[in-house]
């Protein structure tokens, strides 16, 4: 199952990559080790599934406006 993200953080360190910390809803903390292309990726990523999600609900707040039709 999957754990829910309770916060993240994101440090550079000395040989020029980042460390990410993701600690779940029970306090465990996950520690990865990234470049700064990676990171890129990442946020690539999360722009898409953002940009995907905004216009599915513009979409249907479109719906939700439309005039009724007259029969």
């Amino acid at each position: 199952m999957a754990r829910t993200l309770a916060q993240f953080s994101i440090t550079p360190d000395s040989d020029g990559d980042y460390t990410l910390h993701l600690e779940d809803d029970d306090g465990e903390t996950l520690e990865f080790t990234a470049s700064f292309e990676q990171l890129d990726l990442i946020v690539e990523a999360i722009e898409d599934v953002i940009e995907g999600d905004e216009e599915d609900a513009l979409a249907g707040d479109d719906d939700d406006d439309a005039e009724p039709e007259d029969d």
